[in-house]
């Protein structure tokens, strides 16, 4: 007789099997066309499944409970796992100014996104998210935010449509700017790493201009990062104090569970006891996890309805997007003066 804990996952599997496939799908067009992030490969996918006449009903019916808690927890797991990118020793030796300085690009661009969120009326959490996104790092800053607030998934799936839309821009677009801005290759890398939002998105949008504008994005882009576990604390934070008259409902913790393990990732990651054999499976483990997360979030955008109720917050993410833009290039600037 079937245990009762395999009794409940039962319905879950199928989703889940199909998230992981979408994956290896993802990586299998990286590989064919490295400009394209495996993960924002694996949205499109997840978007294209919801969409089509032949997927749609499966995405909407027998797969969907798998396709959430892919989303969900999957999503957790791969934010712990982001932990085992962050070195403390080569972002201390950045200098405190530069450190400095990329920390308050993510302070203002999380507050100019959170505001134009406000002023262009997007509702619930949704302005919130979309900062959260932008300004540190893309889709799992989302997830990590949404599970401190208690979003419901659906609730997800503008922010993350957004996030990979700006991001994909970028890829094309930077590329084309570094010459008219007259930016060197260092130079850009910095100004990649402080303005576009997802990690992979870094990579893809980088290493057009070389190994040593690549190595400055990544150190830049992991700086941010690195403010993650922060300002998801004092959401957690703001939201008890919201909760605290309502006792019905259930408190967040003070730190999430998952942002104790990304900080624990981070320690371990700094100790240099972890050989790179262990650091690039867990880098595997990691795109693997994000992006069938990635592959659920995606099943759940309905174009049409997108295109309905989207065009306000499109015209919002793309302002945004200008804003941190600018923010970054005076900030690589100021970095080199």
């Amino acid at each position: 007789m079937p245990s009762a804990s395999f009794t409940a996952a039962r319905p879950l599997i199928p989703g889940l099997l199909v998230s992981l496939a979408s994956v290896a799908l993802a990586f299998g067009v990286h590989a064919l066309i490295p400009a394209l992030p495996a993960m924002t490969v694996a949205v499109v996918f997840g978007i294209l499944a919801a969409n089509l006449p032949g997927s749609s009903a499966a995405i909407a019916g027998s797969l969907r409970p798998g396709l959430n808690a892919a989303g969900k927890h999957f999503m957790r797991a791969g934010i712990v796992l982001l932990g085992l990118k962050l070195v403390l020793g080569d972002l201390l030796n950045l200098g405190w100014r530069t450190v400095g300085l990329v920390i308050g690009v993510v302070l203002l661009s999380f507050l100019g996104t959170w505001a134009l969120g406000k002023a262009f009326r997007l509702p619930g959490d949704a302005p919130l998210l979309i900062a959260s996104g932008f300004s540190i790092c893309g889709a799992s800053a989302i997830g990590a935010m949404s599970s401190v607030r208690g979003t419901a998934q659906k609730d997800t799936v503008l922010p993350v449509a957004l996030v990979t839309l700006c991001g994909t821009l970028a890829i094309g677009l930077l590329p084309l700017l570094s010459g008219p801005l007259g930016l060197t290759p260092l130079e850009f890398g910095q100004w990649v790493g402080a303005s576009v939002h997802d990690v992979g998105q870094v990579v893809a949008t980088a290493q057009t201009a070389g190994a040593a504008a690549l190595a400055a994005a990544i150190l830049i882009k992991l700086t941010r990062v690195m403010m993650l576990a922060p300002m998801v604390a004092i959401a957690s934070l703001a939201e008890r104090r919201n909760r605290s008259a309502e006792t019905e409902r259930k408190m967040p913790p003070i730190v999430p569970l998952f942002v104790i393990g990304f900080l624990a990732m981070m320690a371990l990651r700094s100790t240099g006891w972890l050989s790179e054999a262990v650091l690039e499976t867990g880098a595997i483990i990691q795109d693997v996890l994000l992006g069938a997360a990635l592959f659920g979030l995606g099943s759940a955008v309905r174009v049409r309805e997108l295109l309905g109720s989207g065009l306000r917050a499109v015209t919002m993410a793309l302002l945004s997007w200008l804003l941190i833009g600018v923010l970054g290039f005076f900030a690589i600037h100021l970095i080199n003066a």
